[in-house]
């Protein structure tokens, strides 16, 4: 078939579509018709192997020069013959990652401007390619790039308006380097520290992590993600990934279906209602059914009752997995055809075009209706419209002056500064004066790849020492406000190449004692090295033994310690806790975590973070904050333990300030109400410190008695506001009865009659509900 111009076609297209809708007064609803019928028209012509080949993804490896894609030659290049075989012969449309290491934004716009002049002028219809990249915390596979603090130090700022922002930011940095897609955010519910990813949700609450991703998403795709400065976001990973039975990471969850909807859908609902563009699907598998493979999911609850009109695209090789791990296909083919019956759109294969030809063979055998191909390739040709790449395929780096601007950057220190959390602040020993000396020592306080975590110039960020140099370690941040001759530092534990630690410490820790003489404090930089996915795995979640015995140590020189916390999860310390002073949490706070960590020990900057997670005490008491009333009764058999059995060593929205806050007031405007009605809440905040402060007001609410047992607690609002000394704010919430729904035995969303409490600090009030409603 000769080809035909796309350019042309379509611009014929749209002046029909003109006539067919004239008179219509909304351009939106014009623009979508028109999009929609340049669509039907390509699918049109398009064969059967050109619609397979629209709903495949491979990694960038498979066209790069090398002799195969684990042995790719760097700096990388593109092998031209390996691309054309790709695109021309096997009609793929979709590609991602980086190739093992971050580029320049103009290597990145010479790798997708070769990319796309062969998509776009030497296949029959010139369809661009989509590239998808993991920008999860800034673009964090270019080089040069702003990066933020990780999803959970974003969550503990507790500011929507910021993490949009930063989302923005990102966005903008994205796109500088022509890359239109990020696989981001992830509304897991990261109720369990086990899990080595509770590094990338939002903590444990499902509404915070409604709140915060519906920001990013507003973020990264604004009103018009045809706009230059924005990109497609992709919801990760839909659904029940985050809390495996194990701990392990992709391995089974088993999650009761009332479960399911009650904290496990809200976050994605959100999003979707949101205009969420795209949504990738959970590796593994719920309740015995692989999540890739389940109609249930992917096609009932994803598509008819959430309503998700997106792009859904699979995990890496997930398809695959079906046959290999969780063998519910016989073969891999037979996997094909259970993911696209499922409801899966787009396959990220990586490495082959196997899933191409089997999709193709499957249709031609009768096995998959042609007719289902074209619901997905719809999808993908209306993500490509939106996104602009069939006008902009290729994003020029000269109309982005603000990539890595001071202005990003700024915003990524304030984003890192609100989300420092002090945990424990004795006798008020922080903020350290500044004509004090200290000894800084432990493993993360001369590291950059620890302020990052993973994701961050490579998948593990292993090579992330490397790739900075600007930015300051915690070590240098704090050399540079107090000057060399106050700061001491002595190097004891080190990380090995396996992310272990090395058993060489012991004749380090003699130094650092000897060292501990001559200061005024001990700055103990503990946590954990980068690391994310299977290889974060735990086999305790103790921090390790060689740390517990670097802080006794510590702890025998009688120096007051600062416990400086840098870690992607909760790990137990309270062996370390019991010594320390001061506990400064800064979860992963970016490349602009040093400058803030400073700030805050000598008081340039007074902390307002507030824990996204309930903070575990003991390996085996991990429990969120809205448990049942029978997780925190003590036992009343006469037992000698008689400690409540929720004793976290801090518990979820807890964040301690260099100023105090008082409320006051508690008051509604009714305190009978039907569910159909709204109640106003408000609380005076006084800031009754000697420094301004922000202060996140929290509203809870507590079903005193239900059908089904209710949770002590839930999060219902919040707001981040911000108090001079010795000033009060008014703060007022308006809180519709249908938010205190749940799911009920039926699955159904329902509200019952009867008491509330809600509360904000100390202070409760109560309300009664007076009737009943189901269907909510």
């Amino acid at each position: 078939m000769k080809k035909v111009s796309t350019f042309f076609r379509l611009h014929v297209l749209s002046c029909l579509s003109v006539l067919v809708i004239w008179g219509c007064t909304g351009t939106t609803a014009q623009s979508n018709n028109e999009d929609k019928l340049k669509i039907q028209e390509i699918i049109s012509q398009m064969t059967l192997e050109e619609k397979a080949g629209q709903m495949t993804q491979v990694t960038l490896e498979v066209v790069s020069k090398g002799k195969d894609p684990f042995n790719i030659i760097q700096p990388l290049e593109l092998d031209e013959a390996k691309l054309r075989n790709i695109i021309v012969e096997h009609k793929v449309g979709s590609i991602l990652n980086c190739g093992g290491f971050a580029h320049t934004p103009q290597k990145w716009q010479d790798l997708i401007s070769l990319m796309q002049e062969v998509a776009t002028k030497e296949t029959r219809l010139g369809i661009p390619i989509l590239y998808g990249i993991d920008a999860i915390h800034g673009a964090n596979y270019t080089d040069g790039a702003t990066l933020f603090p990780q999803q959970i130090g974003l969550a503990a700022t507790w500011n929507r308006e910021l993490v949009e922002a930063g989302a923005k930011a990102t966005a903008y940095e994205t796109r500088a380097s022509s890359i239109p897609w990020t696989f981001s955010p992830v509304l897991g519910l990261g109720k369990d520290p086990r899990w080595p990813r509770i590094w990338e949700t939002f903590g444990e609450d499902p509404y915070l992590i409604s709140e915060m991703g519906v920001a990013m998403i507003n973020g990264f795709e604004g009103d018009n993600t045809a706009d230059k400065f924005r990109v497609a976001s992709c919801l990760k990973h839909y659904i029940g990934y985050s809390t495996p039975l194990s701990g392990k990471d992709r391995t089974p969850a088993w999650i009761p279906e009332r479960q399911l909807l009650e904290y496990y859908v809200p976050s994605f609902e959100a999003s979707i209602k949101a205009g969420a563009k795209t949504i990738m699907i959970n590796s593994g598998e719920v309740n015995g059914v692989p999540v890739h493979g389940s109609y249930k999911l992917l096609t009932e609850l994803l598509r008819d009752k959430l309503g998700f009109e997106g792009v859904a695209v699979t995990d890496w090789a997930d398809i695959d997995y079906l046959h290999t791990r969780h063998r519910t296909a016989d073969s891999q083919k037979e996997a094909v055809r259970q993911a696209i019956m499922a409801g899966v759109d787009m396959a990220m294969v990586p490495y082959n075009v196997e899933f191409t030809k089997h999709l193709i063979e499957l249709v031609k055998e009768g096995a998959i209706p042609e007719s289902r191909l074209d619901i997905s390739v719809e999808r993908i040709l209306k993500l490509k419209m939106d996104l602009d790449l069939f006008e902009h395929p290729v994003m020029s780096f000269e109309d982005y002056p603000d990539f890595a601007s001071t202005k990003h950057q700024q915003l990524a220190l304030d984003a890192a500064l609100e989300s420092i959390t002090l945990l424990k602040n004795n006798k008020d020993i922080l903020p350290i004066t500044k004509d004090k000396k200290v000894l800084i020592t432990g493993p993360n306080a001369n590291s950059m790849r620890s302020l990052n975590g993973g994701w961050s110039y490579n998948w593990q960020g292993s090579v992330t020492n490397d790739a900075i140099e600007a930015e300051n370690t915690i070590k240098e941040a704090i050399e540079n406000t107090l000057g060399k001759a106050n700061t001491i530092f002595v190097p004891t534990i080190t990380y090995n190449e396996k992310d272990v630690y090395s058993a060489e410490n012991k004749s380090s820790f003699k130094k650092a004692v000897n060292a501990a003489k001559s200061v005024d404090y001990i700055l103990l930089c503990l946590g954990e090295n980068s690391y994310t996915e299977k290889p974060g795995d735990l086999e305790s979640l103790v921090i390790s033994e060689n740390q517990i015995e670097l802080a006794k140590e510590m702890a025998k020189t009688g120096k007051p310690i600062i416990l400086i916390l840098n870690e992607g999860r909760p790990r137990i310390i309270r062996e370390i806790e019991e010594v320390s002073e001061a506990v400064l949490h800064a979860y992963l706070p970016g490349n602009k975590g040093g400058e803030a960590i400073s700030q805050v020990l000598f008081g340039d900057y007074n902390p307002n973070g507030k824990l996204p997670y309930t903070y575990p005490r003991f390996e085996n008491d991990i429990v969120p904050y809205y448990h049942k009333y029978t997780e925190q009764l003590p036992p009343s058999d006469g037992s000698v333990y008689q400690k409540s059995l929720f004793y976290p060593q801090w518990e979820f929205g807890f964040g301690l300030s260099y100023t105090t806050f008082e409320y006051t007031d508690l008051k509604v405007d009714k305190t009978e109400l039907t569910s159909s009605e709204t109640v106003k809440v408000e609380v005076t905040v006084r800031n009754t410190g000697k420094r301004d402060g922000k202060e996140v007001i929290q509203l809870y609410s507590s079903d005193l008695y239900a059908s089904i047992t209710p949770e002590v607690k839930r999060l219902r609002d919040f707001k981040k506001i911000e108090i001079k000394a010795g000033e009060s704010q008014k703060v007022s919430f308006e809180l519709p009865m249908n938010k205190l729904a749940f799911t009920g035995r039926k699955l159904n969303k329902q509200l019952e009659a009867g008491e509330f409490i809600l509360s904000i600090g100390s202070e409760k009030v109560s309300i009664n509900l007076k009737d009943s409603k189901t269907d909510i």
